[in-house]
């Protein structure tokens, strides 16, 4: 299973972006994907996840603020991050608590972390 994280850049306070979180692989089922982020000289924190049923939950310091949506099958999952601040600056990071299958006998949990993409709120 494969992560691949897109729409990171630099904005300017108060501005907005949205992040997109694509799983690739085969035989695999997506039970939670959430977003992380790590500033530089800090550790790396969940800001939000969505279970498969569609429940999310988010970082209080970015409630009100910030949605993570998905497809049904999570395969596709955003983050759209509005009224940003200088300090949401940090890398995010896609993770993914999945199900790999490849049949009937045989399965296993695997946690995946994307690349990263970096985000930058500056003047």
């Amino acid at each position: 299973v494969e992560l691949v994280e897109s729409g990171g850049g630099l904005v300017q306070p108060g501005g907005s972006l949205r992040l997109s979180c694509v799983a690739s692989g085969r035989s695999f089922s997506i039970n939670r994907m959430g977003w992380y982020r790590q500033a530089p000289g800090k550790e790396r924190e969940l800001v939000a996840s969505i279970a498969s049923g569609g429940s999310a939950n988010y970082a209080d310091s970015v409630k009100g603020r910030f949605t993570i949506s998905g497809d049904g099958a999570l395969t596709t999952v955003y983050l759209q991050m509005n009224s940003l601040k200088p300090e949401d600056t940090a890398v995010y990071y896609c993770n993914a608590a999945a199900l790999v299958q490849p049949t009937i006998e045989s399965a296993w949990s695997l946690e995946v972390w994307g690349q990263g993409t970096l985000v930058t709120v500056s003047p």
